[in-house]
């Protein structure tokens, strides 16, 4: 098994704001009805991948996969007399993260933009000691004022422009490796699968970053049994985390999620995981941390076993993301695994 960066580029440099995902989910549906017995999407625009099992009936196991499509960005609020534009964040958007970015503004064409910083002589000493917030930034387009308002319209989606990119022979780096490296990661494993006796389904949500809001509707409509969430597992082997704290380090294995913010990972669920990597002597560590789409797999309907697994991502809602490949393989690799031994869990129906 081996990583195709090739798709990985392209999956993470198409846009794919929340809300505006359409792009990104073109190209993931033409990669599943590559690999897959059934395609569609649904009125969310989630789009769903079904591999049968070899003898597929109503009391097969269901296996859920759920790898987020969009990405933060940003929406125009407003355009001033001289043709600046305002923003505000969609997503959990820091505007640290905002100064001296390029964007792109995406409405029925595209205009490009930076994000520029306050000049130093126009800040005093304590201005200069202060971040500034999102509504105090704006975006200049270079462009006349009168060209600005024919092209760009309140409402237009704004996404930061910052290509795919080897960082080294062994780490890349991308704008929205949360969640890009999920999807990713289940189409290569849905692409690898060979029989088995669950009914698994890729599902490449959407709106994950604005509150989980495609993942409900996808998991009602699939019932799972099981599900994993593919997200990125928070690193924090940085220089600013205290030593406590550093529990899941890139490029040691992909993160299983034994408890986030929204969902306290099925005990049964991680610790067949971790079963998984022994035997199949597949690197992983436990994370504990962040907030996916499991937690509405886990609730819906009945409940499901449930829970989250990914790559390590660095410097996460970020335009630098940073993924170290021997964890995207690890990844696709439990996918893989999980996907062909997952009846072997109880099933709890009535």
């Amino acid at each position: 098994m081996q990583n195709d960066l090739a798709l990985l580029e392209r999956l993470s440099n198409v846009p794919g704001v929340c809300g505006h995902e359409f792009a990104t989910q073109d190209l993931v549906e033409a990669e599943l009805k590559a690999c897959c017995d059934e395609v569609w999407r649904d009125a969310m625009g989630n789009v769903y991948g079904l591999h049968k099992a070899a003898n597929s009936s109503n009391d097969t196991p269901r296996v859920m996969f759920a790898g987020h499509s969009d990405e933060i960005g940003m929406i125009v609020t407003h355009i001033d007399g001289e043709g600046y534009i305002r923003f505000m964040a969609v997503g959990g958007l820091s505007s640290q993260y905002l100064i001296s970015q390029r964007v792109i503004i995406h409405g029925s064409e595209e205009v490009l933009g930076v994000i520029p910083p306050r000049y130093q002589g126009l800040m005093s000493d304590a201005e200069k000691k202060r971040v500034l917030d999102i509504d105090e930034l704006y975006i200049d387009t270079g462009l006349p004022v009168d060209e600005v308002k024919a092209r760009v319209h309140i409402g237009d989606i704004i996404s930061i422009d910052s290509d795919f990119r080897l960082l080294n022979e062994k780490v890349v780096q991308g704008r929205n490796f949360d969640d890009r490296l999920g999807v990713y990661t289940m189409i290569q494993a849905m692409k690898e699968l060979g029989e088995t006796q669950a009914d698994v389904y890729a599902v490449s949500t959407v709106q994950e970053e604005l509150g989980v809001r495609g993942a409900h509707p996808a998991a009602y409509s699939v019932d799972p049994d099981f599900g994993l969430a593919i997200d990125g597992s928070i690193t924090w082997d940085v220089p600013y985390a205290p030593e406590h704290k550093r529990h899941c380090s890139m490029g040691q294995g992909t993160g299983i999620y034994i408890m986030d913010r929204l969902t306290m990972g099925s005990v049964p669920l991680c610790t067949f995981l971790i079963d998984l990597c022994e035997k199949n002597d597949i690197a992983y560590q436990r994370n504990i941390w962040g907030g996916t789409d499991a937690s509405a797999i886990q609730r819906s309907r009945a409940g499901a076993l449930a829970t989250t697994i990914g790559a390590p991502t660095r410097y996460m809602h970020s335009s630098v993301q940073l993924a170290h490949v021997d964890d995207l393989l690890a990844t696709t690799m439990l996918l893989k695994a999980f996907a062909e031994n997952a009846h072997e869990l109880p099933v709890y129906r009535r």
